[in-house]
C-alpha cells in the first residue's frame, strides 16, 4: 500500500443512548468523500477503539470496509493492551478486507524496546497484514523508537510509521536515518507544514472528521510545491490544530463534526461533554475554517 493524501481517523458517532450510530456513520464518510479524502482509518484513538467491545470494534470496520469504494485505503486499528488481543483485532480487520493496520504500543503495559519489537513481530507472524507503526507516546507511555525502527528495516511488510509525536526532530531522524524506506505519515497535527517538508507523505488525520475540505486542500497545496500558499492555508487551521491538541482531543473533534453539520454525538464516558465555555472557545478557533 502506498500512504497518500488526508486519510480521516474516524470518530465513532454514538446514539443518544451511547450506541454506535451507522446512519450518523454513514452521512460523515459520504461527506469526507466529498471533501476529497484518499481513504479510512476506522478503529483508531479517535474512534475511541479502546472504550468499544470487540464485537462493535468489528461493526465498525465491516461497515467502513462496506462503504468504501474500489481504491479508496483502507487501515484498521487493532492496539489492544496485550498482544493476544491485538493479533485477534488484527486476524478479525483481516477476514473482513483489511490488509493494513494501524498499531501503536500496547496501551497500559509500556513495553521496553525488545518487547515491543517482539509484540509486533507477533503479529506479522500471525496475520498476513501490512502494519504501519504508530509513535504516540503520550497516550501509550512508550515511543516507537528508532530501534524499533531498525528491527524491521528489512522487512516490507511494515510499511511506515504514523508520527503523533510533536516531535519534528522524529521527522528529520527518521528521513537521516532510513531515506525513503519508511513512509512517513503525519500525525501532529497542528505541524504538518514542517512533517511534510521532512518527508510525510499524507497525513492520517483525526481533524479531518470536522474539517476536511481545509486538510485536503493544505496537502494538495503543499504537492503543487507551492509552499508560501500552503503557509497561509496553515496559518488558517492553526488554531482550531491547537485547541485541539491543547486536550479533549475527541470530545472537540465531536463538537466540530457538529460544527460542520455532520453531528456524531458525545464521546463514552469516561469523557465528558464540553462545557458551554470550551465549546464557544473551540467554536470560535473553528471560524477561520469554517468560514
Amino acid at each position: 500500500m502506498r500512504l497518500t493524501g488526508v486519510m480521516p481517523a474516524l470518530v465513532t458517532p454514538f446514539d443518544e443512548a451511547g450506541k454506535i450510530d451507522f446512519g450518523k456513520f454513514e452521512k460523515l464518510l459520504a461527506k469526507l468523500r466529498q471533501d476529497g479524502v484518499k481513504g479510512w482509518v476506522p478503529c483508531g484513538s479517535t474512534g475511541e477503539y479502546n472504550a468499544l467491545t470487540a464485537e462493535e470494534r468489528a461493526a465498525v470496520l465491516k461497515f467502513v470496509a462496506g462503504f468504501a469504494d474500489k481504491g479508496e485505503l483502507l487501515i484498521a486499528g487493532t492496539n489492544a493492551g496485550s498482544t493476544w488481543e491485538v493479533i485477534e483485532h488484527t486476524k478479525r480487520a483481516r477476514d473482513l478486507g483489511y490488509g493494513t493496520v494501524l498499531l501503536s504500543a500496547p496501551f497500559y503495559a509500556t513495553p521496553a524496546p525488545d518487547e515491543l519489537i517482539a509484540h509486533y513481530q507477533a503479529v506479522l507472524d500471525a496475520v498476513d497484514v501490512e502494519i504501519v507503526l504508530y509513535n504516540y507516546p503520550p497516550k501509550v507511555g512508550v515511543e516507537v523508537g528508532l530501534t524499533v525502527l531498525d528491527a524491521f528495516v528489512d522487512n516490507p511488510r511494515v510499511l511506515g510509521i504514523k508520527e503523533s509525536s510533536g516531535n519534528l526532530v522524529r521527522a528529520i531522524d527518521i528521513r537521516a536515518r532510513y531515506g525513503d524506506r519508511y513512509q512517513l505519515s503525519n500525525g501532529s497535527d497542528d505541524q504538518t507544514l514542517d512533517f511534510y517538508l521532512w518527508g510525510a507523505g499524507s497525513w492520517i488525520c483525526g481533524p479531518a472528521n470536522c474539517m476536511a475540505k481545509a486538510c485536503v486542500d493544505l496537502v494538495n497545496t503543499i504537492e503543487r510545491g507551492d509552499w508560501l500558499k500552503a503557509r497561509d492555508k496553515m496559518q488558517v487551521i492553526y488554531g482550531a490544530m491547537s485547541s485541539l491538541e491543547s486536550g479533549k482531543f475527541v470530545q472537540k473533534v465531536k463538537y466540530g463534526c457538529e460544527l460542520a453539520g455532520t453531528p456524531v454525538g458525545v464521546g463514552r464516558r469516561p469523557l465528558l461533554p464540553l462545557s458551554s465555555e470550551e465549546k464557544a472557545a473551540f467554536r470560535k478557533a473553528m471560524e477561520p475554517v469554517l468560514g
